[in-house]
């Protein structure tokens, strides 16, 4: 018995690249969406990123509407979350559709309220984003072209007021 018991807590091989599989089943979660923010819901408990866009903190220009733009777009539907990633921050990201086949985050550019951003999406949303979103939406644009005292500048006078 002792061989047995031993062979039942061997450790598992060190991963090999070459024996390794990918595995190919889809990870849909589906559900109603709880809007945290104008980029953020949560499904069934799991927080979730929508794919490929930035939009306005909730405390930024901007960032209470795009909230409810978002939540007007989710309000009674099931939103089917296509899962493609994990970001460095452990948020779930996914791309989300309503039942009609439209894409959250294309509809959030398309109005005005995100930005597309290229380092995640290869540029799938920049021809939806209207002429003034940059502008308009110029503390996400600072985030996406790494210019944090544009936001720590603005953050501090929110603080004094």
């Amino acid at each position: 018995t002792t061989s047995s018991t031993q062979s039942r807590h061997r450790h598992p091989p060190p991963f090999s690249e070459k024996g390794a599989r990918h595995l190919h089943e889809e990870r849909i979660l589906k559900g109603s969406a709880w809007v945290v923010d104008g980029d953020t819901i949560k499904i069934k408990n799991t927080q979730i990123r929508l794919f490929g866009v930035d939009a306005p903190e909730i405390n930024h220009p901007y960032g209470k509407k795009a909230k409810w733009a978002l939540h007007n777009l989710c309000k009674g539907q099931e939103i089917s979350a296509e899962i493609t990633d994990v970001d460095d921050y452990g948020r779930t990201v996914a791309r989300c559709h309503l039942p009609d086949g439209r894409d959250l985050s294309a509809e959030m550019v398309r109005i005005g309220l995100a930005l597309n951003w290229s380092k995640f999406s290869d540029g799938a949303y920049r021809d939806l984003e209207t002429d003034d979103a940059r502008k308009k939406l110029f503390l996400a644009d600072a985030r996406q072209k790494g210019r944090m005292h544009i936001w720590e500048k603005f953050e501090s006078k929110q603080q004094k007021s």
